[in-house]
C-alpha cells in the first residue's frame, strides 16, 4: 500500500496515525489510478497530516487538492 510506504519514508507514526492515514488514502484512491497517482495522493495526505491537519474529514478534503508550492 503506497500510504504505508510513504509513511515509513516520512517518519515514525503510531498505529492510530497509520490507521487514520490509511482510511483517508482508501477514501481518495481510485480503482484505475496509476501507481504514480497513488503515490502522489499518499504524499499529499502525509504532508497535510505533518502540517498539523489531524481531523479526518479535513484531511480528506485538503488532500484532494494538489500541494501548494
Amino acid at each position: 500500500m503506497p500510504i504505508r510506504t510513504r509513511a515509513n519514508e516520512a517518519g515514525i507514526f503510531d498505529p492510530t496515525e497509520l490507521a487514520l492515514l490509511g482510511r483517508v488514502f482508501e477514501h481518495l484512491k481510485l480503482q484505475d489510478q496509476s501507481p504514480e497517482a497513488r503515490d502522489a495522493i499518499a504524499s499529499r495526505i502525509i504532508a497535510n497530516y505533518m502540517a498539523g491537519i489531524k481531523d479526518e474529514a479535513e484531511l480528506v478534503s485538503l488532500s484532494k487538492q494538489p500541494l501548494g508550492r
